[in-house]
């Protein structure tokens, strides 16, 4: 399972509704759009037009992950996700296992803490401990659904992202920072390696002038 990212935020929404507002799901092509767009709650904020969001879903009904139907009485139809917990689908996963990758398909890569507060709306944890318990069992399956990233500098928690597409795509942010950092790196190499140009121009000048006074 290889999802892009707009099939991660389609996805991530449909999960979501189902839980946070049952009375409207499944959802109409505009109401996913306007979900997929959604400024609160997602990272990074996406702007993805209606005809992107319908050829997502097609190339996601081929898949048998996505499946659309029309209300009794209205043309309009509505999409649910076949993602995991269903009759003919091999992947099942607990309340709090399906929060956790709700959350990571909506957010990119969380740690236990952030993961603990924002899947509030879809599932239930103690404590932070708990919701470490579930990650490992997730990373430990036979398939993996989770991989713990190295600790970075200064943080006190490792983040978690989940291996069900490609990782640039989770983590926008980090890759956005990432080339960032890169470009300001070699700038400052740049402005270093003028520096020291310049400083050997003078010393050379110096030798020059004390060869010239001692001669």
């Amino acid at each position: 399972m290889n999802l892009s990212v707009i099939e991660q935020r389609i996805i991530g929404c449909l999960l979501e509704k189902e839980i946070t507002t049952p009375d409207i799901y499944p959802l109409s092509l505009n109401a996913l759009t306007t979900a997929c767009n959604q400024k609160s709650n997602r990272e990074p904020v996406m702007s993805v037009s209606e005809q992107e969001v319908l050829d997502t879903l097609t190339a996601l009904e081929q898949r048998h992950m996505v499946t659309a139907a029309s209300e009794r009485g209205s043309r309009v139809a509505k999409y649910r996700h076949r993602f995991c917990n269903t009759e003919f689908g091999s992947l099942k996963l607990t309340g709090q296992e399906k929060g956790i990758l709700c959350v990571l398909f909506l957010r990119g890569p969380q740690t236990p803490g952030e993961l603990r507060t924002r899947t509030n709306r879809l599932c239930e944890f103690v404590d932070v401990s708990e919701v470490d318990k579930v990650l490992k069992n997730m990373a430990t399956r036979e398939q993996s659904l989770v991989q713990q990233l190295p600790r970075e500098a200064g943080k006190r928690e490792s983040r978690w992202m989940h291996l069900l597409g490609d990782a640039t795509y989770n983590d926008t942010a980090t890759v956005a920072a990432s080339a960032s950092t890169d470009a300001a790196s070699e700038d400052r190499i740049a402005i270093l390696e003028l520096q020291v140009s310049e400083l050997k121009q003078h010393i050379e000048q110096l030798e020059a002038r004390i060869d010239a006074l001692t001669n």
